[in-house]
């Protein structure tokens, strides 16, 4: 599934160039307008990430949030700094489909397990963002890609495991925002690893190539980002390549 992705600061459409707010490029669309567009051109998701929220929850772009599910034009998978429970409840509410959990699923991870337990895995999806070190270890860094966690992604998701894990969006952060491919073998580990499994592919998609090589691998749904934003390529495209599966 191809799934088109949106960041949000202050209501406004950006992309951050691997996670750091001071390389922010702003983009001149409305995100309603975005929603219509990529709904119009075939894509039955949108990932949404509220980086204002991420940064301060008392800032939570619930309302815009709200009005782009009130589209009924798609499902939608939001997040950005989800400390709470109450937090997921709110966005499940508010229509969100899944609500994405970064950083709090490698710091509390038994809470974060409550969640999966409490709202169904089908509602959560853990994104976890990897640095690959020279031995080949995939290691989970948090805080907006500011700490290395020290712990494996094969480890943690074995802890995962127990209670039904579903969905899990995983980025080689050194890929992300660079338009030069993603992780392919990354992603044919860690899918033959864990079959059960439905896993997004995000970060270095910049070609309907890097789409097509993601096809053998396994994944369950390929993040587009900037590469959308920039022209690259479009959403109709994507999904009639994503599709010659």
């Amino acid at each position: 599934m191809i799934i088109p992705a949106i960041d949000l600061i202050d209501g406004r459409v950006v992309r951050l160039y691997q996670g750091d707010y001071q390389q922010k490029t702003q983009y001149e669309v409305d995100p309603i307008d975005v929603v219509n567009d990529y709904a119009d051109q075939g894509a039955s998701w949108l990932h949404i990430v509220d980086l204002t929220g991420a940064k301060d929850t008392s800032k939570r772009q619930l309302s815009l949030i709200q009005s782009m599910v009130d589209t009924h034009r798609m499902k939608f998978q939001a997040g950005g700094g989800i400390r709470s429970e109450a937090e997921v409840a709110q966005l499940l509410e508010a229509g969100v489909s899944r609500v994405v959990i970064g950083s709090l699923a490698v710091k509390q991870p038994e809470l974060v397990k409550s969640w999966i337990q409490t709202f169904g895995a089908e509602h959560i999806v853990l994104a976890l963002d990897v640095n690959i070190d020279e031995a080949g270890n995939k290691l989970i860094a948090t805080h907006g890609w500011q700490q290395n966690s020290g712990i494996a992604l094969e480890a943690l998701l074995e802890d995962f495991s127990e209670v039904g894990v579903r969905h899990v969006l995983c980025t080689d952060i050194s890929r992300d925002g660079t338009l030069q491919g993603a992780n392919t073998a990354l992603y044919q580990d860690v899918a033959s690893k864990f079959a059960t499994v439905s896993w997004q592919a995000s970060g270095g998609i910049g070609s309907l190539a890097d789409i097509e090589a993601l096809k053998p691998t396994g994944v369950g749904g390929v993040i587009l980002g900037r590469a959308l934003l920039e022209g690259k390529f479009t959403v109709k495209e994507a999904i009639a390549c994503w599709q010659n599966v």
